[in-house]
């Protein structure tokens, strides 16, 4: 699959708050997530820890590409990630902040380009960039008939 295809991503209400997500175009198996207490039952992942997963993978994984790339061997990698949710403006939970750390198993002075390597792998991070810049989230709401509730009329079925 090319970067340039669509990601797609199914959501399937299981119960409560816990949803059966499925990584389409793959042979992954489903992952569960959940809300944690009291909302939900905390049997999987809430979306919240989702983000900040995807965020340390996606530097940690740039950051070995750019050591590689290099002709470096590192080690295995250990990447922590650590926010803490709070009320917006509006009372709103968000997270404004995300502290990452990221451990070579290995001294600096073991990587050829180092410097070099530092100053640029955070760029190449698809996940982190993108949530540093923003993304334009549109939604859309369909009834079972296929119409439209909220969001682009373009999407009714039959339209």
């Amino acid at each position: 699959m090319s970067i340039e295809q669509p990601i797609r991503v199914t959501l399937e209400l299981e119960e409560g708050y816990a949803f059966r997500i499925r990584f389409d175009d793959n042979a992954l198996a489903p992952l569960l997530s959940d809300e944690t207490a009291p909302l939900g039952e905390g049997r999987g992942p809430n979306p919240s820890r989702l983000l900040l997963a995807a965020i340390a993978n996606c530097l940690s994984a740039s950051l070995l590409f750019a050591l590689r790339k290099y002709k470096n061997a590192p080690g295995a990698l250990h990447a922590e990630i650590t926010a803490t949710p709070m009320r917006n403006a509006e009372g709103r939970w968000r997270i404004p902040q995300a502290f990452v750390e990221i451990r070579l198993t290995e001294g600096g002075e073991a990587h050829a380009q180092l410097d070099r390597i530092l100053a640029q792998f955070e760029e190449f991070c698809l996940v982190t960039q993108s949530v540093r810049e923003g993304i334009d989230v549109e939604v859309t709401v369909k009834d079972a008939h296929g119409r439209v509730l909220l969001g682009d009329k373009s999407f009714e079925a039959g339209a």
